[in-house]
Parts: structure tokens; C-alpha cells; sequence
């Protein structure tokens, strides 16, 4: 059990060994509990450097170890989903000395990559992926009548296993009938008790070879004796009930192996082994412990999920006034409006703690509901409520409510049902990289008839975006980003603003500069370098048309700035507004690339897309040098 976070690094001799799993495949089976401890050791250190996800990591060392010694990676194909607990699987791939790179501008992704490794089968950064792509690619080798001796894992979580799409590809699998394995990662501690001897001497039976031959073969004995072979189903069935809970999964049409151990690496190699020669979807079900070997994320699984990078401290901080992040002014908010109104309930997809409702779960947990990961479930979860007087709020991450958005259009606007959307992340969110940007709600949301939408460029315009939103009769939606603002000083009232009105921050000549949400704090650093007028825009859609149009005629450029794609964005709203109403006034909409934005530090990204103050001013400049 490791007490702390190694400062410098662990001497670790048999995993400097391993720069490829083939090497792995060369130790002895009892020697790779010493390296679970190593590789352990190794994860903290690297993690401890560079911030990320850990505490899943150090729940599937084993279960990673046994993978790749079990299976002939990368012939045989794994497929981690979400990504978290893929830091071991990316030491063992080769890529042991590059971790320090980690979630850093050019290093390692946050998540599995296909450009990164050919171990990276598949891509993720999303739940719920792993069994589609898994048994898509087993369909694909069987089509091209290569690789038909490999095998294809997919390794999902208890938590990935709730959205609607993990049974699907569930149930497309067992339709099917062909060789995928599903190991469901189980690390509710709620069930560990579970994992003893004799579940654990089920699951080595019914993964060995005698019981499934056996099982099969008797099956084809009595195949023309319908019903014996009944009986024989049924008697299987009421053995693997009695000691399990796979009935559901033997029902799609999986054979049912568990529970097993997650942290007995020899029992996982043998039963990885066994199932190897098994024919059809089988279904392994281990049981880890999420944050295993460090105290302190086994005992707060959830709150040491991640861990930022650890900075020596050498001076005093700054005496700093402390500011909110807008994932908790929104759950300050939250907690107001439902003290006020007992209409208010809190919606949220696995997202409430970092959504900032804690404290609303705390004080209304009768109003606050977890979905789980289930983001389309949500939103019309959200809807129904709506319809019987309620007031929902869906607080949702932008990336997140793209698997929403039939949801979005057909069960809320649609409807024009009264809907507030607190959509976090949006904009860039830094080492999380392009699966978790929130770089195209506005292009989305935009074009969805009823909606509001709106985009504070601070912390006190987001309460009262949040209060103009939720007293709004119909769908609406405040787009915030992630980490903190300015530091505007907030209003702790429940005011609202006026809908469709921008404000004027500055008033300047020839240029200017219509800022949407978070740019608006560089906007006027290079509007007051160009003495140029800058907007806080605010309302994305109904633009303040009026505004827009006054200034189109006593400007010669308007400049539109968003932390969202250009294409389809608020600045496309701007230009579209102005040739319906063949405005003649030059215009420029700046915002991010037709393209998706690596990781890195915000400022440096924004830099990179020209939407820091000096991008601005450039832009700005070499524009009005074509005019």
C-alpha cells in the first residue's frame, strides 16, 4: 500500500524491462504481482508530474497486465472505454518514458489515440463506445477473412454499462453469436463482498474448457429432443442464478463468467486463457477497487478520480482574493433558485460533482437527479417534467449533450417545453483535448428553432443569464466554460436581463468588435489598443438585431469573436442578419478552426488560434489593410 505520491522516481527494474508486451509475455506468471507494484509506483509518480486520471489506472493494473499477457496485443484487440483507466495500458505499450509528457502541448494524449499507438485500437474520450467498436471490428476481420484467429476485448466500466448504448451493442452481440469478450470492470465496492471462493471457483468453471464443451456438446445431442434440451437450459440456468447476477446478460445471448477478482492477476490469466478458446459473446465480470494501492484514492474513490500536477511550493501564494469557478457559481445559483421557487429540479448525466451540485444534492436531494451516464435519458427525463408544471435544469457538459441532441430537438424544443440547459465546459477545456472541447454547442444549438441561447462573458453574468434563462418561458440555454472567469464581483440577487440586449463596454471608431462569452476579456484588451468600439454581446440568438444594425453603419469592420467554430456559429449569425438586410459594412467573425484542437494549456490554444489580444489586433490589422 503506497501512504504518498513518490517526488522523484521509483526504482522499478522489472518494468523497465517491459518496453512492449511481447517482453510482458516472457515473464513468468508469479512474477507479475511484483510488477503490478512497480507499475503502480510508476503510474503515481508520472501522474503525480503531470496531472490526470489515476484513480481508475490503478484499479485495472492487473486486469491490464493479464490482458496483455493473455492475448497477443496488438493482433488481438483491446478496446478501453472512456479512456480513464488506460494510463498502465500506455506504460506497457512502449510508452513508459514518454508519461512525463502527458496531457502537455505535443506529449501523450489524455485518452487512447489511434495516431498514438497501434495498441490504441480505437479512440475514446466518451462512455459507452467499447462493445459498438469492439464488435465492429470483429465483424469487419470475419468479413475480410483475415485475422480470424484473433480476439477481440472490450473492457467497459459498471458505470459506462448504464447508457442505453452499451445494450445495444450488447444485444446486436448476442444476435450475432461470434467471438467478442465483454469484461465488464465492476468497482461498485457495494458487490466485492461477492468475490470468494465460491464465485470464484464458478467463474474458473464455467470458463474452462470441460464445462463448455460439455455444455455445448449436450446441447447438440439434444437439439432434435426439444424438451430435454429445455431442461438442460433450464437447469444451467437456475445454477448460474443461484450464485450470480449474469442471468440478464445469458438472456441477450453472452455466456456469463463472474464474479472474479480484478486484483488476482494469476486467476485473471487463467481465466483470460481459458475463454480464449471459448466460441461465441462471453461476458467476464471482474470486481476492482478503484484506486487500489494508494490510500488515499481507495478511500475517496470519486474525489481522487484525477489529480492535478503537483507543484513544489517554494514561496507564500499571493494573497489572491479567491474567486468561483463557473461550475460553482451555477451550483450557488442552483441552490438559490430552489429555495426560491420548489418547482426547481437538478438533472444531470454522472455529472453532478462536476457540475457543482453537491451542495443542491445535499439540501434538495429530493430535487436532484443523477441519471447516470445517460445524457439522452436526461434530456427527456427533463422534458416529461416539464410537461407537468416542473421547472428542470439539465446541467450537462457541451461535449456530452451532443449525444443528446435528437433529445434535444424533438422532446424539448420541439415541444417548446420549458427547459433550462446549464451546459458546462464549453469552449476549449485544456489537457482534456478535442474529446471533451466544447467547440460546437453554438453552431448546434443555433440553428434549433425556440431556443435561447445565451453566453456570459463572467461569472455575475452568468447568474443573471441562469435567472433570465430559467424564468424564460420555453427551451434555454447558458454556455459557460470551464475553470474560472475574471473575477467579476456577483450579484447574489435573482435579477434577470433583458432579453435579446447587448451592452456597449466600449465605445471607439472604425472597428468593432462583437465579442460572444468568454473573449470578451481580450476583446477589450485589443479594442482599447485599437480604439475600437467593444460589445458583450450576450445573446446569441435573438441577437440584439438593433444594435448590430447601428453599428454596422457607423463602423467600417464588424469583428465577431467566439470560443466556438466559426462555421455555424454566433459570428455566423452576425453575417447572415447582415446580408438579409444587404448591409454593405465589412465583416470578420473570428473563432476556432475548422478543425480539432489538440490538448494543451488554454491560453496558449487560444493563442495558437489567434484569439488572444495580440491574434485579435493582428487579425484586425491585416484585415483593414485590404480595405
Amino acid at each position: 500500500m503506497l501512504d504518498a505520491i513518490p517526488l522523484e522516481r521509483p526504482k522499478t527494474p522489472l518494468l523497465d524491462s517491459i518496453d512492449e508486451p511481447a517482453d510482458l509475455r516472457e515473464l513468468e506468471v508469479e512474477q507479475l504481482e511484483t510488477l503490478a507494484h512497480e507499475l503502480r509506483e510508476f503510474l503515481l509518480f508520472s501522474v503525480g508530474k503531470t496531472g490526470g486520471h489515476f484513480g481508475a489506472g490503478l484499479g485495472v493494473v492487473e486486469l491490464t497486465l493479464a490482458l496483455h499477457y493473455a492475448f497477443d496485443t496488438p493482433n488481438d484487440t483491446l478496446v478501453w472505454d472512456v479512456g480513464h483507466q488506460a494510463y498502465p495500458h500506455k506504460i506497457l505499450t512502449g510508452r513508459r518514458e514518454r508519461m512525463l509528457t502527458m496531457r502537455q502541448p505535443g506529449g501523450l494524449a489524455a485518452f487512447p489515440a489511434r495516431g498514438e499507438s497501434p495498441y490504441d485500437a480505437f479512440g475514446v474520450g466518451h462512455s459507452s463506445t467499447s462493445i459498438s467498436a469492439a464488435l465492429g471490428m470483429m465483424v469487419a476481420k470475419r468479413q475480410q477473412r483475415r485475422d480470424k484467429d484473433s480476439h477481440t476485448v472490450a473492457v467497459i466500466g459498471d458505470g459506462a454499462m448504464t447508457a442505453g448504448m452499451a445494450f445495444e451493442a450488447l444485444n446486436h452481440a448476442g444476435h450475432l453469436d461470434d467471438n467478442v469478450l465483454v469484461i465488464l470492470n465492476d468497482n461498485n465496492m457495494s458487490i466485492s463482498n461477492n468475490v470468494g471462493g465460491l464465485s470464484s471457483y464458478f467463474a474458473r468453471m464455467w470458463a474452462s474448457k470441460p464445462y463448455n464443451f460439455i455444455r455445448s456438446g449436450s446441447k447438440k445431442m439434444l437439439a432434435k429432443l426439444p424438451p430435454a434440451l429445455k431442461a438442460v437450459h433450464r437447469a444451467e440456468e437456475y445454477m448460474k442464478g443461484m450464485v450470480s447476477p449474469g442471468t440478464l446478460f445469458e438472456e441477450i445471448g453472452f455466456n456469463y463468467i463472474g464474479l472474479v477478482d480484478g486484483h488476482d492477476t494469476e486467476g485473471l490469466v487463467e481465466i483470460l486463457s481459458n475463454i480464449k478458446s471459448l466460441r461465441g459473446p462471453q461476458l467476464l465480470h471482474v470486481v476492482t477497487q478503484k484506486g487500489k494501492g494508494y490510500t488515499e484514492s481507495e478511500n475517496d474513490p470519486f474525489g481522487m478520480h484525477a489529480l492535478s500536477k503537483i507543484t513544489p511550493t517554494t514561496a507564500a501564494p499571493a494573497n489572491n482574493k479567491p474567486t468561483p469557478t463557473y461550475s460553482q457559481v451555477f451550483g450557488d445559483w442552483l441552490c438559490d433558485i430552489a429555495d426560491a421557487d420548489d418547482r426547481a429540479v437538478g438533472i444531470t448525466p454522472a455529472m453532478g460533482e462536476g457540475s457543482g451540485m453537491r451542495a443542491f444534492a445535499e439540501r434538495f436531494p429530493e430535487r436532484f437527479h443523477d441519471v447516470a451516464i445517460a445524457e439522452q435519458h436526461a434530456v427527456t427525463f427533463a422534458a416529461g417534467m416539464a410537461c407537468e408544471g416542473a421547472k428542470p435544469i439539465v446541467a450537462i457538459y457541451s461535449t456530452f449533450l451532443q449525444r443528446a441532441y435528437d433529445q434535444l430537438i424533438h422532446d424539448v424544443a420541439l415541444q417548446n417545453l420549458d427547459v433550462l440547459f446549464a451546459i458546462d465546459r464549453a469552449g476549449l477545456v485544456g489537457e482534456d483535448g478535442p474529446t471533451h472541447a466544447g467547440s460546437f454547442d453554438l453552431s448546434y444549438l443555433r440553428c434549433i428553432p425556440n431556443m435561447l441561447i445565451m453566453t456570459p462573458s463572467d461569472e455575475a453574468e452568468t447568474r443573471l443569464m441562469l435567472s433570465t434563462g430559467y424564468h424564460h418561458e420555453g427551451p434555454a440555454a447558458v454556455r459557460y466554460p470551464r475553470g474560472k472567469g475574471p473575477g467579476a464581483d456577483i450579484n447574489k440577487s435573482l435579477e434577470s436581463l433583458e432579453i435579446g440586449k447587448a451592452l456597449v463596454r466600449r465605445e471607439g471608431q472604425r472597428v468593432a468588435l462583437l465579442a460572444f462569452g468568454s473573449l470578451l476579456t481580450p476583446a477589450l484588451e485589443a479594442g482599447a489598443a485599437l480604439n475600437a468600439t467593444v460589445v458583450d454581446m450576450r445573446f446569441v440568438k435573438p441577437l440584439d438585431t438593433q444594435l448590430v444594425t447601428r453599428l454596422a453603419e457607423s463602423h467600417e469592420l464588424l469583428v465577431t469573436l467566439e470560443e466556438n467554430a466559426v462555421m455555424g456559429g454566433a459570428g455566423s449569425a452576425v453575417t447572415e442578419f447582415l446580408a438579409a438586410n444587404n448591409c454593405k459594412t465589412n465583416s470578420l467573425n473570428l473563432g476556432l478552426d475548422d478543425s480539432f484542437i489538440e490538448h494543451g494549456k488554454v491560453p496558449q490554444m487560444l493563442a495558437e488560434q489567434g484569439l488572444d489580444a495580440a491574434g485579435i489586433q493582428a487579425s484586425i490589422g491585416k484585415r483593414l489593410a485590404e480595405l
